[in-house]
């Protein structure tokens, strides 16, 4: 009886662990919330899955070849998405989802191309940090290539 007690147990203690678990499929969640909002122009729902500091950055490099990594800002990007007139049309077409889970940490690695206005402008990739904090997972770092050559459109 004490056997079977204990399998039970673990048993149920192996469900109620798994139920509790990040999986590949809540950290699309994630980046398909912010670029819900980032299409429909709905700021607030971009912001329900970012941490108020989050940390945004751009790497790029320039017409002279020169290799560079740009501080962002997370209120000018939810600025200018507010901002965004309804004529204009921002499509960042997510080519895949690259997803590692580590405990309380996960990324998210994101290929893109990015469509203005239905014209192509530029490819590249995004690199989601998330963590898991008492509100549940957020965004704490959004790092982008971009780059106009070597893109498949």
């Amino acid at each position: 009886m004490k056997l079977l007690l204990s399998i039970l147990c673990l048993l149920i203690s192996t469900v109620s662990f798994s139920q509790n678990e990040f999986s590949e499929a809540d950290a699309r969640q994630v980046v398909d919330t912010f670029f819900d909002g980032f299409h429909e122009g709905d700021t607030l729902k971009m912001r329900s899955v970012m941490m108020p500091t989050v940390l945004m950055q751009t790497v790029f490099t320039d017409k002279e070849g020169k290799s560079h990594v740009k501080d962002g800002d997370a209120d000018n990007l939810i600025n200018a998405i507010a901002k965004r007139p309804e004529t204009d049309k921002w499509d960042e077409r997510l080519l895949d989802y690259i997803v590692q889970i580590d405990g309380n940490l996960a990324h998210v690695w994101t290929p893109y191309e990015f469509w203005f206005n239905d014209e192509f402008s530029h490819c590249g990739a995004n690199a989601f940090t998330l963590a898991k904090t008492d509100d549940g997972w957020k965004i704490v770092h959004l790092i982008d290539s971009r780059r106009k050559a070597s893109c498949k459109s």
